[in-house]
């Protein structure tokens, strides 16, 4: 099949936040009900389902079936329903599936749901949830408390900081600058997390975490939920503003030739599409720490290795640059319940194509690209998903 025969057609959310007294099926009902209302759908329309979740067993006790256990009580019976666990990149993998699935047959309209719980009165579940995504030989080697600490704050962001800065540098304020603009993306954002301005300072002056990461370069916990709804080329309208998925690529960590994961993921996905880095004219990454966008930068081709901080105070990632990243307000803003994220950057990047985003609107935009990315195994990223979409 060629790159414009699965489009998009519905996307939906939740506000991302705090959300204690809201249960799985009543977040990813309401982002079910928003992409089917976008697509103009019905439920009976959809004849498969993709359901990610990644912390839930942990968190609310539910173990497997979230996505029968969801669709059921949202009304839907009888459709074959999958459900995906691939740490952060969970929704954005079975949105993957989901282009899969309508290319080799076996369905025509797909809906992909991400819902994800991480608060609860008891804080600990968080912190267990979060450190399952990592490999418990190397979480043992660590000798931290994981119900207390994050393995990825104690010991895997460190080390690729130390190696970054030794090779290339890295200032604060630099990491500052990405922390700031996203805010300010998300300051128009009705459904982000946290959308109050914030300044260099503000940053720099919050509870430090690691190195030179403070608190507020830092994506919080939350819950909340995200669903698209995909379709073959002949079942689309033009009242449905269709957005095209030209790629696709999901992979793991782990090189002989020491190339990142993301880097390969990334490789595969413009030759999937056909185009290069430099066609791409917005894009959501996977901010789950500032110096992650600083990385990605490099990682997507968007600029050469050690670039990044000349990338970001060039100002040509904020939202008036020639390449502006995270109009959402990323991951430090919009929030990160883990399994919902993926596909909460699917539904900027819909509005950012359709040209619906209002005053974050990217001008011009017809190529967009969403990195998701999370876990950790052996020496590398567990997870890797990297989607591209044009118009």
């Amino acid at each position: 099949m060629s790159a414009r025969d699965v489009a998009i057609v519905g996307v939906g959310m939740t506000p991302f936040g705090k959300h204690i007294d809201r249960s799985l099926k009543a977040l990813g009902g309401q982002a079910i009900d928003a992409a089917l209302t976008d697509a103009g759908l019905e439920k009976s329309d959809i004849d498969m389902a993709f359901v990610a979740n990644s912390m839930a067993a942990v968190v609310t006790g539910q173990v497997s079936v979230i996505g029968q256990s969801v669709l059921r009580a949202n009304g839907f019976t009888g459709i074959p329903t999958f459900n995906i666990d691939n740490a952060c990149a969970s929704s954005s993998s079975a949105l993957s599936l989901a282009v899969q699935a309508i290319r080799s047959g076996p369905a025509e309209t797909v809906l992909v749901l991400g819902v994800e719980k991480l608060m609860s009165s008891d804080r600990t579940k968080a912190y267990l949830a979060l450190n399952g995504a990592a490999d418990p030989d190397f979480i043992a080697t660590a000798g931290i408390d994981i119900s207390k600490e994050s393995i990825f704050v104690a010991a895997i962001y460190p080390e690729r900081l130390k190696r970054y800065a030794d090779a290339y540098g890295l200032r604060a304020e630099t990491l500052a600058q990405i922390s700031v603009k996203n805010r300010t993306n998300a300051f128009t954002n009705a459904i982000a997390q946290y959308r109050e301005p914030m300044t260099l300072d503000d940053v720099l002056k919050s509870r430090q975490i690691v190195g030179p990461i403070t608190a507020l370069m830092c994506a919080p916990i939350g819950d909340g939920a995200s669903a698209a709804v995909l379709t073959r080329r002949d079942r689309t309208t033009k009242s449905q503003r269709p957005v095209w998925v030209s790629a696709s690529a999901v992979g793991m960590g782990g090189s002989p030739e020491g190339v990142s994961a993301i880097r390969r993921v990334a490789m595969r996905a413009y030759k999937q599409a056909g185009i290069s880095p430099s066609d791409v004219d917005v894009a959501e990454v996977h901010d789950s720490i500032a110096f992650n966008e600083l990385l990605a930068y490099e990682e997507l081709g968007f600029c050469e290795q050690g670039a990044g901080a000349t990338l970001i105070e060039s100002g040509a990632t904020a939202l008036q640059g020639n390449l502006p990243v995270n109009p959402s307000g990323g991951l430090e803003s919009r929030g990160h319940p883990v399994a919902a994220t993926g596909l909460a950057q699917i539904a900027e990047l819909v509005a950012q194509l359709r040209g619906e985003a209002g005053e974050r609107q990217v001008a011009n935009a017809g190529i967009a690209l969403a990195e998701n990315a999370g876990g950790f195994s052996l020496d590398d990223t567990a997870a890797v998903a990297i989607t591209i979409l044009e118009i």
